[in-house]
């Protein structure tokens, strides 16, 4: 690491410590020539996922709008903001996790619906009404008829024999 103040190479790390949730490194440094501190800081670096939007143009990957739109469709309903943060950490490690440069938007989507469902069906209906863009009231009815045979499936499972 260069010395900020006289440009040599060479400097020994005087303190190192975890922020960011463990995802970066803070180091406090000393030049070995100067005698000056200084600090740097050591992240993971990510190749960026683009987003393939519906229309074919692409976006960079932005957890923060998933983040928003799961926010609106829970709104005032009773679900934590600790649900809603690992809902989108888990559809971010989903993403990164693919390996893949490009994304669908149209996946992403899916993944969103698959979480809200388990967390809340009314936020899972809000959600899909607007992801869906239902255009009338039969294909409205008809992913709530989904909505509810998946629901009797799953209580269906867990009544103990």
């Amino acid at each position: 690491m260069k010395c900020m103040y006289c440009g040599c190479t060479e400097s020994k790390v005087v303190d190192s410590r975890s922020t960011d949730e463990g995802r970066t490194i803070r180091r406090r440094r000393e030049c070995m020539q100067c005698g000056r501190r200084f600090t740097t800081y050591e992240t993971i670096e990510t190749a960026p996922i683009l987003v393939v939007k519906n229309g074919g143009n692409r976006q960079a990957f932005d957890p923060g709008k998933i983040k928003n739109g799961i926010i609106k469709a829970c709104e005032k309903r009773p679900v934590s903001m600790s649900k809603i943060d690992k809902l989108v950490e888990d559809i971010k490690k989903q993403v990164y996790n693919s390996l893949e440069q490009e994304v669908t938007s149209k996946r992403i989507g899916e993944l969103v619906m698959n979480g809200l469902r388990d967390i809340d069906e009314v936020a899972y209906v809000r959600y899909a009404s607007v992801y869906r863009q239902f255009t009338d009231i039969s294909s409205f009815m008809s992913e709530l008829e989904t909505l509810m045979k998946d629901g009797k499936a799953k209580k269906a499972e867990e009544k103990p024999e």
